[in-house]
C-alpha cells in the first residue's frame, strides 16, 4: 500500500481488562472495542504463540467471495486494497491447489481468469481478467492509478509463459510486462521466481525475486544454490519499465535473504521486505541501502501497511520442523518498534499440531478487517481461496 493512501483506519483491540482473555479463537467469547492506534491498550499476551492477544478482527468469514459457475478455488498468496475505492483485489491459481513448474493444473493449462475484484462487503466479483496470460500468479499490487500488477513466479514446460512481471489497467488490459517470457534466469531481461512486485513513492518498481533460498538451511546449502544460479535479490526498474540497479543474494547477512517474499512502503517511503527463510523483516531505503529489520512476526509471508503505519504480516510456514513453537496467524504492530500489539488466528488443522494453517497474502480495508489470501498450507482448512475477519 503507497503511503499516498487517504483511508482512515482504525485498530479494533480488547479492552485492558480483558486482555487475558482476547487470544481465544472462539469469537463468541472475545470482547473488543474501539480506539486508535494510539490509545490502544499494551499487550500482554504472548506474541509467538498468540495467547492472551488481542484480536482485532474476531468474526471469520471462511470461503470469502464469489467464484464463477463451473470453478473450483486453487491456492493463492496475493491479495491488495484498491486505493481508489477500497475494494479487494486477489487471483487465485485457476484451481491448482499446489503452484509452480510441472504441476497438472495450473493457469496455462486451465487458462480461466485468475484476477479478480471483489466488493469489500459482499464479495460480489467487481472485475475478472488475465486468462490466458500466465502460468502461476504469485505477488499483487495496485498502484495509485488502479493498475493492477501481478508476478507470474514458474514458466510453462513449452518455454513461453512465465518468469515475468505484469501490469494491467483496472479493466483488464495488458500494459506491460517485464522479463523474459518463459525463460528464468539472472541476465539484464530476466526473472528467476520473481515473488512480489510494489511501485514505488515516485512510479519506481520494485520486484523481489528468488523463491528457494528458503530451503537452503545451511552455509554449505546456501553456497551450493548461489553457484548453481539460484536468486535472492530485489530489483528496481523505473516507471516505464528500465532496469536501474539491484541488491541482495542468497544469504543471512543484512541485505541478503532466503526468499523475499512479500514487499510494502511506510509512510516514509522505506520498502519493508519479507526475509521469509531468515524469519525476520528487512528495511531499506528506495536505493537499497539497509536501515533495520524486525524479528517479532514469525516466518512471513505476506506484509500490509496501513495509512497510520501499522504492520500487519501473516505467517503461514512455521512450522514444528520449520520455525518450532511459533503459531501460524497475523501478527500486527507500529512501523517504529518491534513489538506484537495484536494477533489474528489461524484455522486449526491436525497436520500442523500447535501451529495452525495461515494464509500468504494479507490486506486490511478502511474498517479494519482482515483479508487473508490462503496458500497451500491453508486452502483445505479455509474452505476456499481467501477469508475475511471482520472486526465487531
Amino acid at each position: 500500500m503507497s503511503s499516498s493512501r487517504n483511508f482512515l483506519y482504525t485498530l479494533f483491540a480488547c479492552v485492558p481488562i480483558l486482555l487475558a482473555g482476547c487470544g481465544d479463537a472462539d469469537t463468541t467469547t472475545s470482547t473488543t472495542s474501539t480506539t486508535s492506534t494510539e490509545s490502544m491498550p499494551m499487550a500482554t499476551g504472548n506474541p509467538i504463540s498468540g495467547e492472551g492477544m488481542p484480536n482485532p478482527a474476531p468474526i471469520v468469514t471462511k470461503n470469502w467471495g464469489d467464484l464463477p459457475a463451473g470453478r473450483e478455488w486453487g491456492s493463492t498468496a496475493g491479495i491488495d486494497i484498491d486505493p481508489i475505492d477500497g475494494n479487494i483485489w486477489a487471483y487465485e491459481r485457476c484451481g491448482a491447489g499446489t503452484f509452480g513448474g510441472g504441476v497438472p493444473i495450473n493457469c496455462d493449462s486451465n487458462p480461466v481468469d485468475p484476477i479478480f475484484k471483489f466488493d469489500r462487503n459482499t464479495g460480489e466479483v467487481l472485475a475478472n481478467f488475465g486468462g490466458g496470460i500466465m502460468m502461476t500468479p504469485h505477488g499483487i499490487h495496485v498502484d495509485d492509478d488502479g493498475n493492477v500488477w501481478v508476478t507470474d513466479f514458474a514458466n510453462n514446460a513449452a518455454g513461453t509463459k512465465g518468469q515475468q512481471v505484469h501490469k494491467f489497467s483496472p479493466s483488464g488490459e495488458l500494459l506491460m510486462s517485464l522479463g523474459t517470457a518463459g525463460q528464468a534466469g539472472s541476465g539484464p531481461n530476466q526473472f528467476n521466481q520473481p515473488n512480489d512486485v510494489i511501485v514505488g513513492p515516485d512510479g519506481s518498481i520494485y520486484v523481489s525475486d528468488g523463491h528457494n533460498g528458503q530451503g537452503m538451511t545451511s552455509n554449505a546449502a546456501m553456497e551450493e544454490g548461489r553457484a548453481a544460479g539460484s536468486t535472492a535479490r530485489i530489483i528496481k526498474f523505473s516507471a516505464d519499465g528500465t532496469r536501474l540497479m539491484e541488491w541482495g543474494q542468497i544469504g543471512v547477512r543484512h541485505g541478503e535473504f532466503r526468499t523475499p517474499h512479500a514487499m510494502e512502503f511506510d509512510s516514509q517511503g522505506r520498502l519493508w521486505v519479507a526475509d521469509r527463510g531468515n524469519h525476520r523483516i528487512e528495511i531499506f531505503d528506495q536505493q537499497g541501502n539497509y536501515l533495520e529489520s524486525r524479528y517479532m512476526y514469525g516466518r512471513i509471508s505476506g506484509l500490509y501497511i496501513t495509512a497510520d503505519d501499522m504492520v500487519y504480516a501473516i505467517d503461514s510456514e512455521s512450522s514444528p520442523t520449520g520455525h518450532v513453537g511459533w503459531r501460524n496467524g497475523v501478527r500486527i504492530g507500529h512501523i517504529d518498534e518491534d513489538r506484537i500489539v495484536g494477533f489474528v488466528p489461524p484455522h486449526e488443522q491436525e497436520n500442523r499440531v500447535y501451529q495452525g494453517a495461515a494464509g500468504e497474502g494479507v490486506a486490511v480495508d478502511a474498517d479494519g478487517n482482515v483479508y487473508a489470501a490462503e496458500g497451500p498450507n491453508s486452502l483445505a482448512s479455509a474452505g476456499g481461496a481467501f477469508t475475511k475477519y471482520s472486526v465487531r
